[in-house]
């Protein structure tokens, strides 16, 4: 039997830019992607925190160090610049390796900069 399981996630990223005049997907900075093991064109269900608004789409690389996250065509209805979102990736993990998987968190800055990367979430933590 296999799980759906959390892979990656991108904890409380703020959004850059809404491009409604785009064919679609979220544009990342690449060195975020990078350090959570998230690749472009994957596929990513992003929550705003902000209005509840829940979608998915897939990865476009941003250009590295630029802290850019943008959601791009009809995506960009559903937020604002400014809005805090969060980016998971989810995977497909068979029965027995389920207790060796670690999934990358990404605790987010206020700037799009990485504060800390964590290999699980803390039970009942606000962060």
């Amino acid at each position: 039997m296999f799980r759906t399981m959390l892979n990656a996630k991108i904890h409380r990223a703020r959004v850059t830019e809404a491009n409604l005049n785009y064919v679609g997907s979220i544009t990342i900075d690449q060195d975020i992607i990078d350090a959570v093991g998230m690749l472009p064109n994957e596929k990513v269900q992003i929550v705003n925190n902000n209005n509840g608004a829940r979608l998915e789409t897939y990865i476009i690389p941003g250009e590295r160090g630029s802290g850019v996250v943008c959601l791009n065509g009809a995506a960009a209805r559903l937020v604002q610049e400014g809005d805090v979102v969060i980016i998971l990736t989810y995977t497909m993990i068979a029965e027995e390796n389920i207790s060796s998987h670690q999934p990358k968190i990404a605790i987010m800055d206020e700037n799009n900069k990485i504060v800390e990367i964590l290999g699980q979430e803390p039970a009942a933590t606000i962060l």
